[in-house]
């Protein structure tokens, strides 16, 4: 897949695209001679590829967040992302062997696929197989965690999600474990628990898992953290 990326659509086409898939960012302008020769290069390597990488291509006249966001001195330049990271890159032109094997640096692994292949089929047989291949593999802990909650194993998923580093996926699920959402809506027991978060541990722990619940675009969210912080300074 090859796609062209300006500032406004970097953080979904790029940032977001790279946390399943390679992407190559290539900086370039219509004024340079060598990003011209590069270009087809790699839009060649990366069709070759089969969808297993993206090209963004990115002209740097008419975006220059993104090359800022990259600190470019010079193009072309190339960068390779994956999980919001770079991994690899290079600065200048390069030969057609050399961008063939930049590329294919970025192919996953048998295993890699296998997993990939595990996850996507989503169900709990084959999560616990991705999990016997790679016991934290994060997709495989974050869907099997997430089915387990659903089928009311909750201290099961919240020992699972203890592989992992925080992160907002694990927390709301981990929420979900804990916490049951009320009958009576979230408000009469936010303000049953909050002349008990500065003491107990237990009911500040439930507090917040029922903030996590409600989510960030519920007004009441905000409005509830703020009562939350000042009772416990």
């Amino acid at each position: 897949m090859i796609i062209d990326v300006t500032d406004a659509s970097f953080e979904a086409e790029v940032l977001a695209r790279s946390d399943q898939t390679p992407v190559v960012v290539d900086l370039w302008a219509p004024w340079c001679g060598p990003c011209k020769q590069l270009g087809p290069l790699l839009e060649q390597a990366v069709s070759a590829a089969g969808g297993a990488v993206v090209l963004a291509k990115v002209n740097v006249d008419e975006n220059p967040r993104v090359a800022q966001t990259f600190q470019v001195q010079s193009i072309p330049a190339v960068f390779a992302l994956y999980g919001r990271k770079v991994v690899d890159g290079f600065v200048g032109a390069q030969g057609e062997a050399a961008v063939r094997d930049f590329v294919a640096r970025l192919l996953p692994s048998e295993d890699e696929l296998a997993l990939a292949t595990l996850v996507e089929q989503g169900d709990e047989a084959s999560l616990r197989q991705a999990l016997e291949l790679d016991p934290g593999f994060e997709p495989a802990v974050l869907g099997l965690a997430q089915l387990l909650v659903d089928t009311d194993r909750g201290d099961e998923a919240l020992a699972l999600l203890a592989r992992i580093p925080d992160s907002p996926e694990s927390r709301h699920i981990a929420a979900q474990a804990r916490t049951d959402v009320p009958d009576d809506g979230y408000e009469a027991k936010l303000d049953a628990l909050l002349d008990r978060v500065k003491t107990d541990d237990d009911a500040r722990q439930e507090f917040v898992d029922l903030l996590e619940l409600m989510g960030p675009l519920d007004p009441r969210t905000a409005q509830y953290r703020k009562k939350l912080t000042s009772r416990l300074f």
